[in-house]
């Protein structure tokens, strides 16, 4: 799931500062999982803009709106007849990933979207209020080869070909409480009795399929033929 955190008030109120009327949209996808952009959040974040207005002597009208995924056309265009132009509010800010935002800023061109959260990366929930990466989404997955633990997102320097000279006792040299991950590769082989899984030389991964290559588009030929 995508992971993301809502930013500062601070922030998000230099972004509204010029308006009067926005309107604050949440998601019921990963945001609201994590707990960044959901109801609750969107509730939150609009009463502490209406206090932050008050305190400033300035007039703010706050409207909340939830979409079941921003990130699809389909969940945004209702909206399209809550705020038809201008006159209904000034600005949209999405409380969704970078994708949210843009799909929302397509749907809305006589408006200005304002990004209300920081999208990190993607994630598994490790326990209770914490994520933890799991997937770069490099287009190129070697999961088989590696006991599905991902060394692309989860080495520090992406290595293919084992631990670097770094690692110690089974953590990785930045500290913070980070394992190695070709450490818990060895150990998982080790356990599923796969070790010959890394004698094979992984050659050099082709980036080109990550973000070096521009935007990326996954295109289900076999659906589209459907359709």
């Amino acid at each position: 799931m995508i992971i993301a955190e809502r930013k500062s008030i601070t922030d998000i109120w230099q972004m509204i500062e010029p308006f009067k009327r926005i309107a604050l949209i949440g998601c019921r996808g990963c945001v609201t999982v994590c707990m960044a952009g959901g109801a609750k959040e969107v509730a939150v974040l609009a009463a502490a803009l209406r206090l932050a207005a008050h305190e400033r002597g300035r007039e703010l009208v706050v409207f909340e709106e939830m979409v079941e995924r921003q990130c699809e056309y389909e969940f945004i265009r209702p909206l399209q007849r809550s705020y038809p132009q201008e006159q209904a509010v000034e600005g949209l800010v999405s409380l969704a990933c970078g994708i949210g935002v843009q799909a929302l800023a397509e749907c809305f061109p006589h408006l200005p979207v304002l990004p209300g959260l920081n999208t990190s990366f993607l994630g598994m929930p490790e326990r209770s209020g914490v994520w933890v990466e799991r997937c770069h989404a490099c287009g190129q997955c070697i999961l088989d080869s590696t006991g599905a633990i991902c060394p692309i997102a989860r080495c520090a320097k992406n290595l293919l070909n084992g631990p670097c000279g770094g690692s110690q006792e089974g953590m990785c040299e930045i500290g913070n409480g980070v394992e190695c991950a070709w450490h818990l590769i060895y150990e998982r082989l080790a356990r599923l009795n796969r070790l010959d899984s890394l004698q094979s030389l992984a050659l050099p991964k082709n980036w080109a399929k990550d973000r070096d290559g521009g935007p990326r588009r996954l295109i289900r030929e076999d659906w589209e033929d459907e359709v």
